[in-house]
């Protein structure tokens, strides 16, 4: 092409043969050239959609185009790499699950040497070759230049948010709140009791509260400002408000049941 130029970038040029240091030199960018070490990978597909799993492997695409000696350089695009397995933060049984989904951007190494049986057996082996630096054996580690998320954790000066557009489940036998909690937005506990307990007072506030069940209290008195509405009856020291009687000025003598 009439625009190239003669002696292009990436090519042996004439003072590469000026004396053994250089020869030297151009033999080792050479070699350098074909070590792959890490790189901006797109994610085409992973093993593992969020689900309870081991971890698994994603499909990627490095970013970075290869180009040739020519000037301007003529790029040829990667193509897909299979397979490399990726990070989760995990320690024993504990973990955080957070897979790669299609799309995400993040950066993948390449191991010095093959881990292919490392990768089948997870266990102890011996390179599965002697390729070295290659981009069969790499891995990758996470996302980059990523766009802003809508379900998330953040830790700040502020304190730490957890938000969720859909729902959060907490499940353990034993959950402890230590501290003031506010809550918005509806909140729903099952399959287990509930047990509140303040060193000074717990306050509900809203325009009705209902409860659902029966309510017991003890260690203290109760006060209502307002009506108090029931269906049933009122028991007060083994009085009933409904059936209860009243004697007359007339010793033995008993009035009506009130009305």
């Amino acid at each position: 092409m009439a625009s190239q130029s003669p002696i292009s970038l990436g090519t042996l040029w004439p003072s590469s043969t000026w004396g053994e240091y250089n020869n030297i030199v151009f033999a080792i960018q050479a070699a350098l050239a074909k070590m792959q070490t890490g790189t901006l990978v797109r994610i085409e597909a992973c093993t593992n959609a969020g689900d309870l799993s081991p971890v698994g492997f994603v499909d990627v695409t490095p970013l970075v185009n290869q180009i040739d000696g020519s000037v301007p350089a003529n790029p040829t695009p990667h193509v897909t790499i299979y397979g490399l397995p990726y990070l989760r933060m995990q320690g024993g049984t504990n973990a955080v699950i957070l897979d790669p989904q299609p799309g995400d951007i993040g950066v993948a190494v390449f191991a010095s040497r093959d881990i292919s049986k490392v990768k089948s057996t997870k266990a102890q082996a011996n390179p599965g070759s002697y390729r070295q630096y290659d981009f069969s054996d790499g891995m990758y580690l996470g996302g980059m230049l990523n766009a802003v998320p809508v379900q998330y954790v953040r830790f700040g000066t502020d304190g730490i948010t957890i938000v969720s557009p859909t729902a959060i489940t907490l499940t353990a036998p034993t959950i402890t709140l230590g501290g003031a909690v506010t809550v918005e937005g509806a909140l729903t506990q099952s399959g287990g009791d509930v047990s509140i307990t303040a060193p000074d007072t717990i306050t509900l506030a809203a325009p009705e509260i209902n409860l659902d069940g029966a309510l017991a209290s003890t260690g203290g008195n109760a006060t209502m400002s307002g009506e108090l509405t029931t269906t049933g009856d009122v028991i007060a020291g083994g009085k009933s408000l409904k059936t209860h009687v009243h004697t007359s000025e007339a010793v033995g003598t008993q009035t009506s049941p009130p009305l």
